[in-house]
């Protein structure tokens, strides 16, 4: 099983130094450190075990180090900064785990960003070597690249010429609209396998500033120092310590604090049940602080964000998501109150773009999301997210034969109206309501209020309110049909169909490379016995098949 949960005490491949306002990040990966047998992490070479430390640290630093303003993105090995993701690891590896191996060191990426952009703690990356494929990946995802000057070090994407496959995490994009290279120089830049260095690379802008080696990290700290005394981050705080997640897994259920799942494998489906707080949470910034971890938005976060990225990679044949909801919305929305309130407070900041990550992972994971909202259930404000993120909802138009609970409702908050924005820059009710601002305003009209099904399905927030006689039937159904349909087909339709409105570096990355990258690793010309992928490093050229299709 993989675990995505660690600690820095427990990391093999990354070191931080803290230096004032800067911290120095240091990819020191350990060879023989590799996730499974059969393969060395040479070169700085990284797999999915890297990544996860990587991910891990880019949280701490948020939450438990308000103190730092700037990061120093860099290798701790002399003449390579990273040779990208390790070949040997993808060639033997399945092709599901290569495809959310992608999706989570892109998530991780878009995480460093986010944190650049968002949370005033920027991220400047120093190319101390050549940076090749992934390598340049994780560098572009920094804010300002800073290459050594050596006559040797060069930054290169060669997944196409080397591989035939594409750089795969999010290369191709950010050099053109991130970097704004050239379309011709960049189709120069993307086919050649050496990559370009010096002079050429900061003319392309392919690198933002080039420096010699004898002043490579004074140099570097000058500019984090720079960056730094224009943050808006506390001097002065203390950050929160983020507690391990509890978590108890068995072949039928996951428990968590804040949520439970039930697997059913006849009908590859996962139930899971989120718990609303038992008590209303603090509205301040010091009752924030003092639950630190504990606060329920923040724990609900870790614990579902934990669970995603769990099914993902353990439980690849449960494509169904069933949501569901319990406790008081009363605390859901005193929390999403809490943490509007305090939205200039940097934790307040910080849980609710952990929860705008989070429910982001969950658009762009490959299963089908029904959300089922009942008698005592509890979708309010940011837990309403689950439903407007759902393929398609459920809402019992009235009460249960022999139920003493009222009729279930749906709670609008000011958390549904930008705060958790998805990859397409907008909200998911905007996203819905692409052709009909008006019902936002009628939506918005309603904050606060308890919304009824018929009122609910009048302002297009829920699909279907079946009553009581035939909701078991149309749930059932809806279930079993998703079941017998082909998972590629819905995990292309899914993909699709979420993301309308505008195209942003995001939805590129999630809504094209990754279906490109999905397909591409499946074709023999990458992955076939005289593929690219499983005879790189043998000297035997690929036999490639020449027809375009």
């Amino acid at each position: 099983m993989i675990n995505f949960s660690t600690h820095p005490d427990q990391y093999q491949h990354w070191k931080i130094d803290f230096r004032g306002p800067v911290a120095v990040l240091s990819m020191d990966v350990a060879e023989d450190g590799g996730m499974t047998p059969g393969y060395d992490l040479k070169l700085n070479s990284y797999d999915l075990g890297v990544d996860i430390e990587l991910y891990d640290a880019i949280q701490r630093l948020r939450f438990e180090h308000p103190e730092i303003r700037c990061v120093i993105l860099t290798s701790a090995k002399d003449r390579v900064f990273s040779a990208g993701a390790n070949i040997a690891m993808l060639g033997s590896s399945s092709h599901e785990h290569k495809v959310n191996f992608c999706k989570f060191t892109n998530e991780t990426r878009n995480g460093i960003e986010d944190a650049s952009q968002n949370s005033d703690q920027r991220y400047i990356c120093l190319v101390n070597g050549t940076a090749a494929g992934g390598g340049y990946e994780l560098a572009l995802a920094a804010e300002y690249l800073m290459l050594i000057d050596d006559g040797a070090s060069a930054v290169s994407l060669p997944e196409v010429p080397l591989l035939a496959v594409l750089p795969g995490t999010g290369g191709l994009t950010r050099v053109v609209d991130k970097r704004h290279v050239r379309r011709d120089r960049a189709d120069y830049f993307c086919t050649l396998a050496e990559g370009i260095k010096g002079k050429r690379a900061l003319d392309w802008n392919l690198v933002d500033e080039l420096v010699p080696r004898s002043k490579l990290m004074d140099i570097a700290m000058e500019r984090a120092e720079e960056f730094a005394a224009q943050s808006s981050r506390p001097t002065d705080a203390a950050g929160i310590v983020l507690k391990p997640i509890s978590r108890e897994i068995t072949d039928s259920n996951i428990i968590y604090n804040t949520l439970s799942a039930e697997l059913d494998r006849n009908l590859f489906k996962a139930e899971v049940t989120v718990q609303a707080p038992s008590n209303e949470p603090p509205q301040d910034n010091e009752g924030i602080y003092a639950s630190g971890s504990g606060f329920w938005h923040l724990a609900f976060a870790r614990d579902f964000d934990d669970f995603i990225l769990h099914m993902r990679a353990n439980e690849p044949e449960i494509s169904i998501w069933v949501f569901k909801s319990s406790g008081n919305p009363d605390f859901i929305e005193a929390g999403d109150k809490a943490l509007l309130d305090n939205k200039d407070n940097w934790l307040a900041r910080e849980i609710t773009l952990f929860l705008k990550r989070t429910l982001k992972r969950l658009d762009v994971s490959s299963r089908s999301i029904i959300t089922l909202i009942e008698p005592g259930s509890c979708f309010t404000g940011t837990l309403l997210e689950l439903v407007l993120a759902s393929d398609r909802s459920y809402m019992l138009d009235g009460v249960f034969e022999d139920s003493n609970l009222p009729a279930a409702t749906v709670r609008p908050t000011g958390m549904n109206f930008g705060a958790l924005p998805m990859c397409n820059g907008l909200s998911r009710l905007e996203t819905r309501n692409l052709s009909d601002s008006s019902n936002i305003e009628q939506i918005r009209g309603e904050e606060g209020n308890d919304l009824a099904a018929d009122r609910a399905d009048e302002l297009g927030i829920v699909t279907f309110i079946p009553d009581n006689l035939d909701w078991e039937d149309e749930v059932r159904i809806a279930i079993e049909e998703r079941a017998s349909y082909s998972t590629d087909a819905l995990t292309g339709m899914e993909a699709s169909l979420r993301f309308p409105g505008p195209e942003t570096l995001e939805t590129k990355i999630f809504g094209r490379l990754s279906a490109w990258q999905n397909w591409i690793f499946q074709r023999p010309n990458a992955v076939g016995e005289e593929g690219a992928l499983n005879l790189y490093g043998t000297g035997k050229q690929a036999n490639y098949d020449r027809k375009r299709v």
